[in-house]
């Protein structure tokens, strides 16, 4: 079995995570190109900008230990990332908010486990400062699914009451979607 040092190890971890947060952007651009809700349009943008900066700060780590960003895990990651859209082939416009924030949060649950895995493999090379940003990422992934969870229910309402012709009432409790009285 092939032996690998601890830095080639945690470049591998932060090369895959750079290449999964690149691919995430460019979807969360696209989200935010669609549906009709501007709450959830404005929360993908920013959340595209989030995700530019995690990158960002990603990449300045993997470049003091010594590494780059991989051009192929970039493309693969990209092909890869365009299959959950694929699910949107022939889906009703009004589906398509709900179906995105479904995309959307499923990513960021992989993403929260796949910077707890960073995390360990970096807290057991010694690798603190690789720990630490993928701890502080991590959080960030969380906070991020929490609210894209916390649309998904009224979302759903909407899109059925949409097409099956069912008047739009008020949001139910516990509904965050950020529209009073109207449909969104």
């Amino acid at each position: 079995m092939a032996t690998t040092s601890s830095s080639e190890l945690i470049q591998r971890y932060l090369q895959d995570a750079i290449a999964s947060e690149r691919a995430f952007e460019a979807q969360l651009h696209s989200m935010g190109e669609q549906g009709d809700n501007p709450r959830i349009r404005e929360l993908f943008l920013t959340h595209a900008g989030e995700t530019k900066s995690q990158c960002d700060r990603l990449t300045s780590r993997l470049q003091v230990l010594g590494g780059r960003p991989s051009a192929a895990k970039g493309i693969m990651a990209h092909i890869f990332g365009s299959v959950p859209k694929a699910g949107q082939i022939g889906r009703a416009e009004e589906d398509k908010n709900t179906h995105n924030l479904i995309i959307a949060y499923a990513i960021e649950q992989s993403e929260v486990a796949s910077y707890e895995a960073l995390k360990v493999a970096a807290e057991e090379v010694g690798d603190i400062p690789t720990a630490n940003l993928a701890e502080e990422i991590q959080r960030e992934e969380q906070m991020t699914a929490q609210r894209i969870w916390n649309l998904i229910p009224a979302n759903a309402r909407i899109s059925v009451e949409r097409q099956t012709n069912r008047a739009w009432n008020k949001p139910r409790p516990g509904d965050v979607s950020g529209v009073t009285g109207s449909p969104m």
